[in-house]
């Protein structure tokens, strides 16, 4: 819709107020179809309707955009923006301007200019008295641009964004989208305060309109994203950039090629890597997500998303959620979309780069990066130099720091690279703080579930293919309950910088430079970031009957006792205030067996004495990723519980020593918070929570639980019983290097000896839970046990130890009972000399 020609008469003039009247008509018309959303909602804080008169200034002029603002305007009782402005001395056509104008009807082209006009005008006015003060208004006006009313392909292909269109696609972008309009006013910016500052007329009018500018680039960035480049304008910048052009002569030289070739070698990497951002793909995908989660899902929660909107302003952000399914990436990127912000780029193994379906998620912005490429110096340059151009362009970023998805419902041991990556890329440019996001993304049901315990039993690791697609259709057959999406407290840069290195900030900008702290630097900021996202974990009712029934021999309870429990975790977790952002479901312990039953995932056998509610085989297997989740909850006041299996009490300063002493496998291996100067505060903590809750007794001296046969004793021991594959693991270890001597054994020997313990174990003695013989926590325990130099390394590589293993191995005995002990030391293999590495 293209706008009447404009006249500059006097107001009194008979085509100006033949123009007004047309203006009047066409708003009248346009109201009729258009609706919009105004923000901030409440306009009165801006005090446009009163005080020094307003000059309103649009972001791009388009008639449209001319004609909202009239109908707001008229709605609030404002001065009409296509009148005349007429104060004191100063007398103009209209009271609105623009920031952008196009010339052309078809093709629209930018006018070339520095300023607007109307603006130069009014600092004229004001700086030489004519007018007392004029209040500019920016006013950004985006048709198209509410995800949640979008329900069409149409609406999505003709919805808001950095291009430039015509005079027809803003007509048909009206006449589809008109009632999904955005409308933000800024901030009024005094003219009179800008004079004062006495800076000169060319400064004062430079200022001016740098603050328009900076301003609608917020607007719109926050409403639709940032301007990304198109992708080949992105790989160009990639591959002539200092640091790609030296790693490309370095290839050069290295493999007596020329350099047009290692150019041509560096831009086939680029584009490998290089996302190729759509809109129009990101809104074609709300659509199809917004039913897919409609379908398979009850809800999604989402938790402390306000602190952080709150948290987020002035930052670049770096998305940091856990990985549990390949819907993760999928899910955030909804989220952010749903609530006003842009999806991030985010960083995608090569595995995914399939055909056809790597083209769709390049679209959705993911850009991809190999396993390793340490042996590879010019893809390593192009990857940093990519990462560091996108986030210069202010585009947000995701990625997974455990670098793979969680086979066990554990969170896995941080991969630094990317993190890596980031921090030499802020170091570079610093143009903004950047703040990591953790976010904790919790499942009651896995869609890939059955693969996980397939390979967590042996077999290999299927490769991604087209051909999994076709489980889409057995996907949206089911029911997956509820998902849960809570945003952890954030990790910002510059106060680690700042512990780290204090002089930083005054150290000049070097590409290549890896100072010294930069790998502890990284290596803390990777462990904070899982500590935060396990701080957020929500408790589901799948969580809680897990952890409940898993406890027990034959994964069955009583259905009154299963209620006791769950009500027991309840209250245990909130009482020993392991995070803040820690949040619990809201369903009552029966409401909670209910929707166990309703998921399909227990059943209920009806018996005289009492229902029992119980897990088959399967699903038994299944929960132990969903106990998981929760363990480190439930850890520090289940390992207490864990003292009292096979004791009636004891001393307090016992506990104490045994979990100082216990701790750092803990914390290592579950991430726990706690530093070790905290830990007896912790022990006090939950201590006071067992004996308030009637699970312990407490005199001067000692702890003790009740006498046998009750229900606290039983309680208790389905508490300790949690914590006890953990330290049978523990054990494990420990009797395989008893067995075998000192410096008999290399690190890689001991692991393979311990999971095929543990495997066997299982299959003889113990429910067959995958994590039991998991190689990732038989190898972090081995770290710890290294850390606290009770393992050593001989001039041969094998593992050392002294005495201080057999008080390991005497602990034991006050948690493990003796059968458990005597059968782990007989099955635990002894190598012989000829098989020793």
């Amino acid at each position: 819709m293209s706008s009447p020609p404009s006249h500059r008469r006097f107001p009194g003039s008979l085509l100006h107020s033949l123009k007004l009247r047309w203006i009047s008509l066409w708003r009248a018309v346009l109201h009729w179809w258009v609706r919009a959303t105004v923000l901030p909602e409440d306009l009165d804080e801006l005090r446009i309707g009163s005080g020094a008169p307003v000059f309103f200034v649009l972001d791009t002029y388009a008639f449209t955009s001319l004609l909202i603002l009239e109908q707001i305007c008229r709605e609030h009782g404002w001065r009409r923006p296509a009148d005349a402005f007429r104060e004191g001395e100063l007398d103009l056509p209209r009271a609105y301007g623009a920031s952008r104008r196009y010339r052309g009807f078809f093709v629209r082209r930018p006018q070339r200019r520095r300023h607007s006009a109307m603006v130069e005008q009014l600092l004229e006015a004001v700086r030489d008295g004519r007018v007392e003060n004029v209040r500019i208004v920016p006013v950004t006006v985006l048709i198209g641009r509410a995800p949640d009313k979008e329900q069409s392909i149409a609406k999505i292909l003709f919805s808001e964004n950095w291009d430039v269109g015509g005079r027809i696609r803003r007509f048909l972008t009206t006449l589809v989208n008109g009632r999904a309009t955005f409308v933000q006013f800024g901030n009024p910016v005094s003219l009179r305060d800008l004079v004062a500052e006495q800076q000169g007329a060319e400064k004062d009018l430079r200022r001016v309109s740098r603050l328009l500018r900076v301003h609608f680039k917020r607007v719109r960035t926050a409403a639709i994203g940032p301007d990304r480049s198109h992708r080949r304008t992105l790989v160009d910048r990639v591959v002539h950039s200092d640091s790609v052009r030296h790693a490309v002569a370095a290839k050069a030289r290295r493999d007596k090629i020329e350099i047009y070739q290692a150019e041509a070698q560096a831009k086939k990497y680029a584009r490998e890597i290089a996302a190729d951002y759509s809109y129009s793909f990101i809104r074609i995908c709300e659509l199809l997500l917004s039913w897919f989660w409609n379908r398979i899902y009850r809800g999604i929660q989402v938790f402390h998303f306000s602190k952080f909107r709150e948290a987020q302003q002035g930052h670049e952000i770096v998305y940091v959620p856990c990985h549990r399914s390949h819907i993760d990436y999928m899910l955030l990127s909804f989220i952010l979309y749903r609530r006003g912000f842009v999806p991030p780029h985010i960083a995608a193994g090569i595995n995914l780069n399939m055909p056809v379906v790597g083209k769709l998620l390049r679209f959705g912005g993911a850009f991809y990066l190999r396993r390793s490429f340490r042996a590879q110096p010019l893809y390593s340059a192009v990857f940093n130099e990519y990462v560091r151009t996108i986030i210069d362009k202010g585009v947000a970023l995701e990625y997974f720091v455990e670098g793979t998805r969680s086979r066990t419902g554990r969170s896995l041991p941080p991969r630094a690279g990317m993190l890596s990556i980031t921090v030499r890329a802020f170091l570079r440019d610093r143009k903004r703080p950047v703040m990591f996001q953790p976010v904790y993304i919790g499942y009651e049901r896995l869609a890939e579930g059955s693969s996980y315990i397939s390979e967590l039993s042996g077999s290999h690791k299927k490769s991604e293919s087209l051909s999994d697609f076709r489980n889409v259709i057995n996907i949206v057959r089911k029911n997956y309950g509820q998902v849960q999406v809570s945003f952890g407290e954030p990790v910002r840069l510059n106060p680690l910088l700042e512990e780290y290195a204090p002089d930083w900030a005054e150290q000049p900008p070097e590409p290549q430079s890896k100072p010294e702290w930069l790998v502890p630097l990284v290596n803390d900021l990777a462990q904070r970031i899982i500590v935060n996202i396990n701080g957020a974990t929500h408790c589901n009712p799948v969580n809680l009957l897990a952890a409940a029934l898993l406890a027990t021999r034959k994964q069955a309870l009583d259905e009154e006792d299963l209620e006791a429990m769950i009500g027991l975790y309840q209250r245990l977790i909130r009482m020993t205030a392991y995070s803040e952002r820690i949040t619990i479901t809201d369903l009552t312990p029966g409401q909670v067996i209910e929707y166990g039953l309703e998921l399909g995932i227990i059943q209920r056998q009806q018996h005289s004495l009492g229902d029992i509610i119980h897990v088959d085989q399967k699903n038994a297997v299944l929960l132990t990723y969903f106990r998981n989740n929760i363990s480190h909850l439930l850890a520090m006041p289940a390992w207490i519980a864990c003292c009292f299996l096979n004791n009636q009490r004891v001393r307090k300063t016992r506990v104490r020593r045994l979990t100082e002493t216990i701790y750092p496998f803990l914390k290592k291996e579950l991430f726990l918070p706690w530093a070790p100067e905290e830990v007896p505060v912790v022990i006090q903590r939950c201590t006071d929570a067992l004996v308030r809750l009637g699970l312990l007794g407490m005199t001067n001296e000692y702890l003790q639980r009740t006498p046998g046969g009750s229900d606290q004793t039983y309680y208790l021991r389905l508490l300790g019983n949690a914590m006890l594959q953990t330290f049978e693991r523990y054990y494990i270890t420990i009797a395989v290097l008893a067995k075998n001597g000192s410096g008999k054994l290399s690190r890689q020997r001991l692991e393979k000896l311990c999971i095929q313990s543990a495997q066997r174990i299982s299959m003889l003695h113990e429910f067959d839970a995958p994590e039991f013989s998991d190689r990732t926590l038989f190898k972090q325990f081995i770290e710890s046990l290294q850390e606290i130099e009770v393992l050593d390394r001989n001039e041969e590589g094998n593992l050392t130890f002294d005495r201080r293993l057999e008080v390991f191995a005497r602990d034991a005995k006050l948690v493990l009972d003796k059968e458990v002990r005597h059968t782990i030391i007989q099955i635990t293999p002894r190598v012989r000399d000829s098989d020793h590495e």
